[in-house]
């Protein structure tokens, strides 16, 4: 088994496959500020390439041999292929390798408590409120988000060694590689069948995470999902549940909106103490992931009224329902949504808000996930006006043919949704601007590189003071 003790330096020069990714890039800033020498490479460059090589990371754009030159250690993200250069010459060199979620696992155990957010959506909000709440506390946290939170700087915190949140993605079975003193399960759905044969693999995944939690430790678990059970009975440590439906420690009551479509409900914990909640964020999807948060923090020993006041303050991460701007009085707004219940839950939270019409720009993520889930994509878009969907956005594969946007609009459309198929980014900008009226909402959707629409509007024309 893999350990890495972080003040031991057995590897003084550790290089990264895949630097560029949200948490590769997160672990080389930790270690570069414990005194490691950081190298990586990526494809591209973008905002936290720029920021680690202005750490003094050495940063290559390309992947070759030469890069791991010297490297003591190399991790890689799942995204890197078998014959990857680099890879195959670690290989080739004796160069110890290991992959991105067992160095995350091993990197955490290195802190005495660590909190860990997995499920199937919700993970970067959830880890964001915590964090947003863990960071008015007398804590110090090192945090690891997968995404850009304004109210730490970015996507890392550095902080103590006591304390540690990151979020614990299931994709390939990776939160098995995670040890957790408080692990948090939102939701357990069908994803990534890329890898997992069916929801059964999936649920049974977690099942097995939940063994691996520490014993003195807490499960943290949504008991309105179907699967919650197998979890809790499979478990050796403390139980925390929360939920809307069903009786739970945590639990969110007399739930409504105010005009900005925020929820607003009464926290009943335990039965026992009542409190008055109002997020500043859309959505019923962000009532769960409050009471997960809420539950969090208040089991490693935060006050409920510095929790309430601090959540209350959480506008969001980038690029969840995130007001990009406003453009002849189109709001433009961008969300990662890309699995049909995160589409559900987004379009209906902006229904919440609006009285008119709502243009969803939708690319679709991966053609596995496009093929495997195109029923129920069909199905998750009722609550927008209208619906232009664009290619779909390749990741980390390769486009068969067996796949394309065209028949997931043929879907929406047999299923009496407006929508229509639009290949160029340019092309969507102008029949955006040719045809949605003041009032309207423009969402971009994805979790590829779909944000660049909004992004161009906003730009090529004069935008309004938010």
């Amino acid at each position: 088994m893999f350990t890495f003790s972080i003040n031991e330096h057995k590897y003084n020069h550790i290089h990264f496959i895949g630097i560029g990714g949200v948490s590769m890039s997160a672990m080389a800033e930790i270690l570069l500020s414990k005194g490691y020498k950081i190298s990586g490479s990526d494809m591209n460059s973008n905002y936290t390439i720029k920021r680690l090589k202005n750490l003094g990371t050495d940063i290559y754009i390309g992947h070759s041999k030469c890069n791991i030159k010297d490297a003591d250690l190399v991790i890689y993200t799942d995204a890197i292929s078998k014959d990857n250069e680099e890879l195959l010459e670690a290989l080739d060199t004796d160069i110890p390798t290991v992959d991105r979620a067992t160095f995350l696992g091993a990197l955490m155990k290195n802190y005495q408590n660590s909190i860990a957010v997995s499920g199937t959506h919700g993970k970067t909000t959830t880890t964001s409120m915590i964090a947003t709440i863990l960071n008015h506390s007398d804590l110090d946290p090192t945090i690891l988000l997968g995404g850009q939170l304004d109210e730490i700087g970015g996507n890392v915190k550095l902080g103590n060694k006591k304390h540690i949140l990151t979020e614990a993605c299931e994709y390939k079975g990776n939160i098995l590689k995670y040890f957790p003193s408080t692990a948090i399960i939102l939701n357990m759905e069908e994803d990534h069948l890329d890898y997992f044969k069916n929801i059964d693999h999936i649920v049974d995944t977690f099942v097995q995470y939940g063994k691996n939690i520490q014993k003195d430790g807490n499960l943290i678990i949504n008991i309105d999902d179907e699967n919650a059970k197998k979890v809790i009975k499979n478990t050796d440590t403390n139980v925390i549940t929360f939920g809307i439906d069903n009786k739970a420690d945590y639990t969110a009551e007399n739930i409504s909106f105010t005009s900005q479509g925020y929820p607003k409900f009464m926290l009943n914990i335990k039965n026992s103490s009542l409190h008055p909640v109002e997020l500043s964020i859309m959505g019923v999807h962000n009532v769960y992931n409050a009471l997960a948060s809420i539950a969090a923090s208040h089991s490693i020993g935060i006050p409920i009224d510095t929790i309430l006041k601090n959540i209350e303050k959480f506008k969001g991460t980038h690029r969840r329902l995130e007001l990009k701007g406003i453009i002849n009085g189109i709001k433009i707004i961008d969300d990662y949504a890309h699995h049909p219940t995160e589409i559900r839950a987004s379009l209906k939270a902006l229904k919440n808000s609006t009285k008119n019409q709502i243009w969803c720009i939708f690319q679709p993520h991966t053609y596995s996930r496009t093929k495997l889930l195109l029923n129920n994509f069909s199905k998750s878009f009722s609550n927008a006006d209208k619906v232009i969907i664009t290619d779909i956005y390749a990741a980390r594969e390769k486009d068969t043919g067996i796949i394309h946007s065209t028949h997931l609009v043929d879907a929406l459309v047999r299923n009496k949704i407006d929508a229509k198929y639009i290949s160029s980014f340019e092309n969507i900008e102008n029949y955006i601007l040719g045809n949605a009226k003041k009032g309207d909402i423009v969402v971009t959707m994805g979790a590829g590189n779909i944000y660049e629409v909004g992004e161009s509007i906003l730009e090529s024309n004069e935008k309004e003071a938010i």
